[in-house]
């Protein structure tokens, strides 16, 4: 009889063990402290920098799993802002982005892997102008712990990426302006 007890004693104890076990997680991304912004190399001579002001991320992180997390992203194309209206204007225009026939861009991921400490591989389908080609995102985890004035937990991400302009349909000027952009996204989040 005691061995019964024992067994079902054991059992109830595995499931509530496997009840417990950590979920993915959907966090708010505080776009007060965010950011998603680019530069390229200018004739060898300057660095020209722009960022995109209308981009809706998506974020579900599986502290135990990273493999279960999953970032999206959506941007607003003609949110960009190099900081010069006529050079935006081009860059909008069908030599470039094309914002009239692509209004926006995506960012899907399909891969999660941890590879450092603090670090991931954010593997994800990067759609530009229609066109779909496979990125990697190298994301830093700044933080996870309970947000001091949020008051819940919260989380702090820096990706970074290098892309070819070419690959989606970008290629005015190459190689004189540079075909390589470097990305970075930058943001807080907390647990919904």
């Amino acid at each position: 009889m005691k061995s019964v007890r024992f067994g079902m004693l054991a059992v109830a104890a595995s499931f509530l063990a496997t009840a417990a076990v950590a979920e993915p997680v959907a966090y708010d991304v505080d776009m007060s402290h965010a950011n998603l912004a680019f530069d390229y190399n200018h004739l060898g001579y300057s660095t020209t920098d722009g960022r995109f002001g209308t981009w809706t991320p998506t974020l579900i992180i599986d502290e135990e799993n990273p493999a279960n997390s999953k970032v999206d992203v959506e941007i607003d194309v003609n949110s960009l802002d190099t900081f010069w209206a006529k050079r935006d204007e081009h860059l909008k225009s069908a030599d470039f982005f094309d914002v009239a026939k692509f209004p926006s861009a995506t960012f899907k991921s399909t891969k999660v892997e941890q590879v450092g400490e603090k670090n991931l591989e954010v593997t994800g389908d990067l759609t530009i102008r229609g066109v779909t080609k496979p990125t990697v995102l190298e994301v830093v985890v700044n933080q996870i712990a309970e947000h001091p004035m949020a008051k819940k937990k919260a989380v702090g991400l820096d990706a970074t990426t290098t892309i070819k302009r070419s690959d989606f349909g970008m290629a005015m000027a190459v190689p004189y302006v540079s075909d390589e952009v470097n990305i970075k996204i930058s943001f807080e989040a907390t647990v919904k």
